[in-house]
């Protein structure tokens, strides 16, 4: 482990510092920091822009996370273990090689925002709970390999962000229209033709209450060849 890297463990102990960021440091495994997993009382840790692989089952025991930022790294599995993070509200997976996510992992009571952004994920990739995260406010979907989005997208009822950019989206379930509180839906660079008619009548109602904030970016994805 780096000295840089140990200065880091070592002032956030001494300091009681909730905020760790390790940031482009080249950290191919979480287990190589030594100390970082005795850091119970921090609240944010930025791993973003690494060589990680694997996020180790020892993360659990970051009990008071609220920010976990794992983006632009090769991870390519998280532990069942990361739903232990019971305080958790932002977790950045962004740019990885996730194909899959852990069993259990839709049982974090706290999450707002999740992005999982530029992976390897479709429709059978979600565990069977992933839809319980009902406190979501924000989930970006974007550049994975969706081709359907279940129907129990409409049990996030929180959501206000949803962005499904540049899948392989052929149709949108209708139960999308029961996201009342949606303020921007991303779905251009999709196999789309025709939206839900539940969709429109979302937007009509958003339209009645004066939100200037809703937004749906449609356009579609060009055929090869097109210019």
């Amino acid at each position: 482990m780096s000295k840089s890297l140990k200065k880091l463990v070592e002032e956030s102990r001494e300091k009681n510092q909730p905020e760790v960021d390790m940031s482009d440091r080249g950290i191919s495994s979480m287990l190589d920091i030594n100390g970082l997993f005795s850091l119970a009382h921090i609240t944010q840790l930025v791993l973003s822009h690494n060589k990680l692989t694997t996020v180790p089952p020892n993360v659990a025991e970051l009990k008071n996370l609220e920010v976990l930022n794992f983006f632009n790294n090769q991870i390519e599995e998280l532990p069942t273990q990361i739903s232990s993070l019971q305080k958790l509200k932002h977790l950045n997976l962004g740019m990885n090689r996730l194909n899959t996510l852990p069993r259990g992992f839709g049982s974090l009571p706290a999450l707002e925002v999740l992005d999982l952004t530029y992976n390897n994920l479709n429709e059978h990739s979600l565990p069977g709970n992933f839809f319980y995260l009902t406190t979501l406010r924000a989930l970006y979907l974007s550049d994975n390999d969706f081709e359907i989005l279940p129907p129990d997208i409409g049990k996030l009822t929180k959501l206000q962000i949803l962005s499904l950019r540049d899948n392989d989206l052929i149709s949108l379930p209708k139960e999308i229209g029961e996201l009342t509180q949606l303020k921007e839906l991303h779905i251009q660079g999709n196999r789309l033709t025709v939206l839900p008619p539940e969709l429109a009548s979302t937007a009509d109602t958003c339209k009645r209450t004066q939100n200037p904030q809703r937004r749906i970016t449609t356009n579609q994805k060009r055929s090869a060849g097109n210019p």
